[in-house]
């Protein structure tokens, strides 16, 4: 049983969902299978997320060099996808999940588009959790295009120079949009950050897990928060100006996480 403190939750945690393809080689089957075997994973994770009540988890789902993959795999995880949004449908707008997504999002194909456009739309006020998925996302894509937006206004006139800081800029990052995150998991053994979130991510703590992502179940994503609940969190103070860690303040008053029902 794993136990983590109910009461210092990370707002905003980031998923780097990695080894689909190492547990279907590893098991003699195509890949595809072991992206679909991954979207049941990405199920059970939104599922434990909202229980444990997670404000905002990002979920790396497709980044821009995913577009150089085989045309038969791109093609696949394009329908996975499409099939994660219909079936999940009801559960996102009946939990109070805002669905959210981020990336070149004008690049998925229609068949994307056309259930993805109409349930963000749909799911746009609820408040309980938001899920983004980033698609066709890249870090420095999205820096780059917050760099553009910035410089434009200041070449029309519309900014001063000296208006150019470090909040205008993530003004400009739709992935910041619920705030810098807090935790990044990072599954299948590999120890990168591959492009993902890279702005926000200054600050964050990071987990790394061995575990494949089809197999990483809700007890591997409250290791990954107890973990983090571990850690005197500094932003560049040293421990003599950073306030007592919260645990400590909250001592004794830690809740058990098991396999909460749905």
């Amino acid at each position: 049983m794993v136990t983590v403190d109910a009461r210092n939750l990370p707002s905003h945690v980031g998923i780097i969902m990695d080894g689909n393809g190492r547990w279907a080689q590893g098991r003699g089957l195509e890949r595809v299978e072991g992206h679909r075997k991954g979207s049941a994973a990405v199920r059970r994770i939104v599922r434990a997320g909202r229980r444990l009540g997670l404000r905002a988890l990002t979920l790396y789902a497709f980044s821009e060099q995913n577009w150089e993959r085989p045309e038969l795999e791109v093609d696949a995880l394009m329908a996975l996808l499409r099939d994660f949004l219909l079936s999940e449908r009801d559960e996102i707008l009946d939990n109070g999940i805002r669905l959210n997504a981020i990336g070149n999002i004008g690049r998925l194909p229609a068949l994307v588009r056309a259930v993805l456009d109409p349930l963000r739309h749909e799911s746009e006020g609820n408040e309980q959790m938001t899920l983004t998925l980033a698609l066709s996302y890249g870090g420095r894509e999205e820096i780059a295009h917050a760099a553009r937006e910035l410089a434009r206004l200041v070449a029309s006139g519309k900014m001063k120079p000296e208006e150019v800081t470090t909040e205008s800029l993530r003004g400009w990052m739709p992935s910041l949009s619920v705030g810098d995150p807090d935790l990044v998991i990072r599954t299948g053994g590999e120890r990168r950050i591959s492009n993902f979130l890279l702005y926000g991510l200054a600050y964050a703590e990071l987990h790394f897990a061995d575990v494949l992502w089809p197999d990483f179940t809700e007890d591997d994503l409250y290791a990954a928060i107890a973990s983090y609940q571990q850690r005197e969190r500094r932003f560049g103070r040293v421990p003599s100006q950073s306030s007592e860690p919260v645990a400590a303040a909250l001592e004794g008053m830690t809740a058990s996480v098991t396999r909460i029902a749905v």
